[in-house]
């Protein structure tokens, strides 16, 4: 239970940043989601390509909750080996606070991009 508790509280947390970058792009009708590389300059402002911003901005969060999901699914029907009982929780943490973490820089580079702070 407390696997799903701290899975929907990810999920949560991805669709509140999400919510919260759709009311500060609003203007903007398509955000950018994959930028170029260069060794010059590694966080370059060219973009590669864009989309609208609805699937933008949901991309992520939408990723984030189907593994998630099939975390809980593997969590509730598959049994640990022994010894690893105790490695659910910290492994659905780190998994989450990934997702937590690309959706915030994400959204940072889109900030920076369209020359906001």
């Amino acid at each position: 239970m407390a696997v799903l508790i701290v899975s929907a509280i990810f999920a949560l947390v991805m669709i509140g940043l999400s919510i919260r970058a759709n009311a500060r792009f609003r203007q903007e009708r398509k955000l950018p989601m994959q930028w170029r590389l260069s060794r010059s300059e590694p966080l370059s402002n060219l973009v590669n390509w864009s989309a609208p911003r609805v699937l933008a901005l949901s991309f992520t969060p939408f990723l984030a909750i189907c593994v998630l999901g099939l975390f809980n699914v593997a969590a509730m029907t598959l049994t640990p080996r022994p010894g690893q009982e105790g490695m659910l929780l910290p492994s659905l943490i780190v998994i989450g606070g990934a997702f937590v973490a690309a959706h915030v820089f994400h959204l940072w580079l889109i900030g920076r991009s369209l020359g906001r702070s």
